[in-house]
């Protein structure tokens, strides 16, 4: 048995080509028994745990990588009992979401063996749905798309540090000055529409080209539409096809502000409930299908109608919609770069995040909207360098 699975896995070490490392690679290298790593998928997670695999300094027949969907006849349970036999010291499960019940087991594999395991799963929904069962056992870890620093640091090799939200806010002409003098070239703003459109998932860097990479995305979405979603909830394939529908109206909006009846009939889901219709947009965010953005005035209200409805990442922009409209993608970058804050749609500007408000546009917005707003900044496109509460775009994608 265990023979076997160390055959897949030198096999699939073998392949492993880069050398470039996400940004939560080395949260990998913690203590944690249990370490779930979730998010979206396509975003590198399998890549990072072959990585940590073949860097790790524990010795080969004491760490094991396996694929959930290699287990045919024996159980999880009886892999991880027949490695911790052999003196296995890190058992790496990827795409446990593909195990049926991988809840129980894991909660028996955690009480019984001295093993640090780690999984991962593509699925947000199927993961997040199982920490219930595994609660004060699993450290959690979301991860997101490539940010633009990891996409710069990807393309040229450049080990550009990231920043935070606070550093920036304060310092943000002298750190623009300083990355673009680490970057050395005459712009970084074509690296900036790169981006847009393929750079939020690293297997862009496969082969680099525009075709194959959204033709790749789409597949994926439709994964995730078609599989992913269905596995976990009660769901029609009907429905599923009315999601499409959904992206589809997304992208003819700029952006998208719900009247939530119209929005039924788009969909053809006229005598749908509003609450469950909620259900439906909550399960399409943690798919990162699609970011739901609430007023600042009812944050705290559950199921409740959002204030705007975006898609995840702007790469989905270029995949899914006819024309690319420039306001929504700049709102889409920003609001993406920013996952992990709280972030709200508020009265005046476009977004609050913290004490903070944040107005987006291009190079020509004026200050109009944040006028007399307290801690009140415009976020400029086509601009490199910023100016006290003027900031480039770009730069909030140095945050991770």
């Amino acid at each position: 048995m265990l023979n076997r699975l160390r055959l897949f896995q030198s096999a699939i070490v073998r392949n492993l080509k880069t050398t470039h490392k996400r940004y939560f690679y080395n949260e990998l290298n913690n203590n944690e028994k249990l370490l779930a790593i979730i998010g979206a998928r396509g975003v590198g997670k399998t890549t990072a745990l072959l990585q940590y695999l073949k860097e790790s300094e524990i010795l080969a027949n004491e760490k094991l990588y396996i694929s959930a969907d290699w287990i045919d006849g024996e159980s999880l349970f009886e892999i991880a009992e027949a490695f911790y036999k052999e003196n296995g010291k890190l058992l790496i499960i990827d795409e446990i979401h593909k195990y049926q019940n991988f809840e129980k087991e894991l909660k028996n594999i955690y009480d019984i063996f001295d093993l640090r395991v780690i999984v991962s799963g593509s699925s947000v929904l199927s993961i997040n749905n199982a920490k219930a069962d595994l609660s004060r056992r699993v450290l959690l870890k979301e991860v997101k798309g490539m940010s633009f620093r990891e996409f710069l640091n990807f393309k040229y090799g450049f080990e550009i540090e990231s920043i935070t939200l606070d550093e920036l806010i304060k310092n943000h002409v002298n750190i623009a000055f300083e990355i673009m003098e680490k970057i050395n070239k005459p712009s970084l703003l074509p690296d900036f529409k790169e981006y847009f459109e393929v750079g939020y998932y690293p297997f862009y860097f496969q082969n680099r080209d525009i075709s194959s990479y959204l033709l790749k995305l789409k597949e994926t979405i439709n994964v995730v539409l078609e599989v992913d979603i269905p596995a976990i909830s009660n769901i029609k394939f009907t429905t599923i096809r009315k999601f499409k529908k959904l992206i589809e109206y997304i992208c003819s909006s700029h952006p998208f502000k719900p009247n939530m009846q119209e929005l039924l009939t788009k969909m053809d889901m006229a005598k749908t409930s509003y609450a469950e219709i909620y259900e439906y947009l909550e399960l399409l965010q943690k798919a990162k299908i699609i970011r739901l953005i609430k007023s600042a005035n009812k944050k705290d209200a559950i199921l409740t109608k959002p204030e705007k409805i975006y898609l995840n990442n702007t790469n989905l922009h270029f995949c899914y919609c006819e024309t690319q409209e420039i306001g929504s993608i700049r709102e889409v970058f920003f609001a993406s770069m920013l996952e992990g804050h709280e972030i709200y749609a508020p009265p005046k500007g476009d977004f609050t995040v913290n004490e903070y408000t944040f107005e987006v546009g291009g190079k020509n917005k004026t200050k109009k909207q944040i006028k007399n707003i307290e801690n009140g900044f415009i976020v400029k496109d086509d601009i490199e360098i910023g100016d006290k509460n003027v900031i480039p775009l770009w730069l909030f994608g140095f945050l991770y």
